[in-house]
């Protein structure tokens, strides 16, 4: 489907299309070009927004400053869940977000961060970049007049901050939590009051008791973001992502304007902004997990019967969307790369890994 009769028919119309002939030129000085990317991040944010700042210097120098690009935290330009929009009307280059933010665009996207019982990070990027998922990337993107690129990734998130245990899936119910994507879905499902609230108002909304309780990232960001002020239960293994990818979304007609080194510059530090960010939060989320038990934080996993239950959830709302052809094509691919690649890596790192702790006394 090309983008224009989709749009025909989505909730965007012709409001989309109209805002798509207002492309914003480019600043240009002494042959060096300025793009502006909008992101979901304040400044500063541990993981996320240092993925953002890292795809950004990587482009100047791969680049020798040709290419610049002008970052804006939400509010500076458009707010955090704007984004998107703001890149295919053209109000703004690039951005940088998790796309699984745009499910209501389309729920192929949320594919593209993570989806409940999906890959690790390491097998997202398998199926990315060998088993046809960043071509499906590129189709859905092209709908909206995007190219699309993974761009980070924050490994898997914890399940989750709360100010009370959680001993059986009936606790959810009423619960005010925030999840975005499908795995907030699911969560809904088993009767949460689900609500998907910007990065930079989480502390504000958990110590207000706006929400009873939310998942962000991992142990470092989430100590980063002082959430052990406000909540001491800490479920350090979730079923909603297991593998969060980060996405770059360009204007793709500002991206085919572009010669064929700076699109390629584009690609290539969007692949090395993936490998340096799962690096980054992994290194450091042993070292912040440990601060936060010193801080009184309790670390708990739930029980057998909650993970059955979000299972249940998850599969239900996947199968909602199965009468969507583009979905269904996403998530059947991205269902038998996820197969085959764990297939080796249980066998191998996975038995590995359960050895080496044993032997060494680790774990």
């Amino acid at each position: 489907m090309d983008r224009r009769s989709f749009l025909k028919n989505s909730a965007l119309g012709g409001a989309a299309v109209a805002a798509s002939t207002t492309l914003a030129a480019p600043a240009y000085a002494q042959g060096k070009r300025t793009l502006t990317m909008v992101t979901s991040w304040p400044h500063g944010f541990a993981v996320l927004d240092d993925a953002a700042v890292h795809f950004a210097d990587t482009v100047t120098a791969m680049t020798d400053g040709a290419l610049t690009i002008d970052k804006k935290a939400p509010g500076e330009l458009v707010g955090a869940l704007e984004v998107f929009d703001a890149v295919t009307s053209g109000q703004a280059d690039m951005y940088h977000s998790a796309d699984y933010y745009y499910i209501g665009q389309h729920p192929g996207f949320a594919y593209f961060t993570a989806v409940p019982f999906g890959g690790t990070a390491q097998e997202l990027t398998n199926w990315y970049n060998h088993d046809g998922g960043k071509e499906l990337h590129d189709e859905l993107g092209q709908i909206f007049g995007l190219k699309s690129f993974l761009a980070g990734n924050s490994g898997s998130q914890s399940g989750g901050w709360f100010r009370k245990e959680i001993n059986s899936a009936e606790d959810f119910n009423g619960l005010k939590f925030r999840m975005p994507g499908l795995g907030g879905k699911a969560l809904g499902k088993l009767g949460a009051s689900v609500q998907n609230i910007p990065g930079g108002e989480l502390y504000q909304a958990l110590s207000s008791g706006a929400l009873d309780g939310l998942e962000w990232v991992g142990p470092w960001a989430d100590e980063r973001a002082g959430f052990q002020e406000v909540a001491k239960v800490y479920y350090t293994a979730g079923f909603h992502e297991p593998g969060s990818g980060l996405a770059l979304g360009v204007n793709r007609d500002l991206f085919e304007e572009l010669s064929t080194a700076h699109q390629t510059i584009i690609e290539q530090a969007s692949l090395a902004t993936t490998n340096h960010n799962l690096s980054l939060t992994l290194a450091n989320n042993g070292a912040a997990l440990t601060r936060l038990q010193a801080q009184g934080v309790q670390t708990l996993q739930f029980s057998d019967d909650v993970w059955d239950a979000f299972g249940s959830a998850s599969a239900e709302v996947m199968d909602e969307f199965m009468d969507d052809e583009l979905f269904a094509r996403i998530r059947a691919s991205f269902e038998a790369s996820m197969a085959k690649s764990s297939a080796w890596i249980s066998q191998s790192d996975g038995e590995y890994v359960r050895q080496r702790d044993r032997v060494l006394g680790m774990g």
